[in-house]
């Protein structure tokens, strides 16, 4: 069978995780090329027509980076409704793990971007008596767009422990993808709150997300860019996909065909399909 250009980058992301020379093999099986070498920058220009809509998680990770030029396309792509975000972007804001110095922000972006305005309440309450009186959702989640910064969240998380913060600012910050996880789990956990956190597109990292998340043609699709997207994590997904990879599907040509084979109307996690596509084969 001859791979779909759809599937191709999918199926060449988990085929990466085998040999080489098995992998050449299996592409030559399934009628699939190898890939051509790219341009970084290009490809980042062609992300929002490469990849599904993405989990906040993975957005985080691509600003983890800490990388002016991916700053750029998060900002062009997936912050036009997270006000804190675009304040985060346009300041410099770090977000790699222990990270101090300032992002340089692409002038371009600078130049032609303003960050939002400080919402009244904020100014003239300041910062912790209007989170403490948000009475509605809308009034939290204008609170707390001014809790960008990682000195804000230590502040968030000193003043709930000495006084728990209201409930909608709670849920207001604990959808945020870049609530750090220390305080999430502060805030404490119930059904409802831990279906939300999840619907919010909130995970445990690219390793559960390899896994565990689905439908598989759309995670593999974003792994397939991940040393694009997220490089210093990306790794975290491979190491977590190889053993299964290796034990469901090996060098056997006709379980790599089944998996090419399913992939375009596979529902169920990539873990499942692999798993799917080794049994059937």
């Amino acid at each position: 069978m001859r791979a779909d250009t759809t599937s191709g980058p999918a199926v060449g992301f988990l085929l990466d995780l085998i040999d080489p020379a098995d992998a050449d093999r299996v592409r030559a099986r399934i009628g699939l090329p190898r890939p051509a070498p790219e341009d970084l920058r290009e490809t980042r220009r062609r992300i929002p027509f490469s990849v599904p809509a993405l989990p906040s998680s993975v957005v985080l990770w691509m600003l983890q980076e800490d990388d002016p030029d991916l700053n750029t396309v998060v900002w062009r792509l997936f912050t036009y409704r997270d006000t804190a975000l675009r304040r985060a972007v346009l300041d410099g804001v770090p977000f790699a793990p222990g990270r101090l110095l300032a992002v340089e922000v692409d002038p371009a972006l600078r130049a032609g971007h303003e960050a939002p305005p400080v919402p009244d309440r904020v100014a003239r309450l300041g910062l912790l008596p209007a989170l403490r009186e948000s009475d509605s959702m809308a009034a939290a989640r204008q609170a707390t767009s001014m809790v960008y910064r990682r000195e804000h969240w230590q502040t968030v998380a000193e003043a709930d422990r000495e006084y728990s913060l209201p409930g909608y600012v709670r849920w207001a910050l604990s959808v945020r993808a870049d609530c750090p996880p220390a305080l999430r789990a502060q805030f404490g956990s119930h059904r409802k709150f831990d279906f939300r956190v999840r619907q919010a597109g909130i995970l445990d990292g690219p390793a559960a997300y390899a896994l565990d998340h689905g439908p598989a043609p759309q995670v593999l699709r974003v792994l397939s860019l991940g040393h694009v997207m997220f490089p210093s994590r990306a790794a975290e997904a491979e190491d977590a996909l190889r053993p299964l990879v290796l034990d469901r599907l090996g060098a056997r040509e006709e379980a790599w065909a089944v998996l090419a084979q399913l992939l375009g109307t596979f529902h169920g996690t990539t873990g499942e399909l692999v798993r799917t596509a080794g049994s059937i084969a």
